[in-house]
C-alpha cells in the first residue's frame, strides 16, 4: 500500500501540471469554472491543456477549428506552434484549409476513405484533385 503523504505528493504535482497547462492555454481565470459554462473555442483549449497534462510526444486534434471563433482559433493556432517548436508532433484532422495550411507539413488529403496527395501545402493547394474536392473550383 502506498504511503498516504506520497499519494498526496503525487496529487499535488499533477493538480499544479494541469493549472500549468490551463495557464499556458490562457485558461486560469476560468480554473474554478465548471467546463460547461466555457465556450466551444474555451473547451478546445481545455481538452488540449488536459491533453498536456500527460506531457505527449504526439497529439491528435480532430478537427480543432471547427465551431470555435476567429480570436479563439488564433489562439489555439499560436499554442500548437509553440508546442510543435518544443518538439510535440501533431496529427490534425481538419476541413478549415486555411487552418491546415498555415499549420501542417506534409499535408495529407483523403476523399471518399482513399488518400488523394501528400505534399507541402502549397502543391496541395494547386493539385487539381484537391480543389476539385475540398475547394470546390479551379486553382486561384
Amino acid at each position: 500500500m502506498a504511503h498516504p503523504g506520497l499519494v498526496a505528493a503525487g496529487e499535488l504535482a499533477v493538480r499544479d501540471k494541469a493549472l500549468r497547462s490551463l495557464d499556458f492555454v490562457g485558461l486560469s481565470p476560468l480554473a474554478q469554472a465548471p467546463a460547461r459554462v466555457l465556450s466551444g473555442g474555451q473547451r478546445k483549449l481545455l481538452e488540449l491543456a488536459r491533453v498536456l497534462v500527460a506531457e505527449p510526444r504526439l497529439i491528435l486534434l480532430d478537427e480543432p477549428a471547427a465551431g470555435v471563433n476567429p480570436a479563439l482559433l488564433e489562439t489555439i493556432v499560436t499554442k500548437i506552434e509553440t508546442l510543435n517548436r518544443e518538439g510535440v508532433t501533431f496529427l490534425v484532422i481538419e476541413h478549415n484549409m486555411d487552418f491546415v495550411m498555415r499549420l501542417c507539413r506534409p499535408v495529407l488529403v483523403m476523399a471518399a476513405g482513399k488518400l488523394l496527395m501528400t505534399g507541402a501545402p502549397e502543391e496541395v493547394r494547386a493539385d487539381p484533385r484537391v480543389v476539385e474536392a475540398y475547394l470546390g473550383g479551379a486553382p486561384a
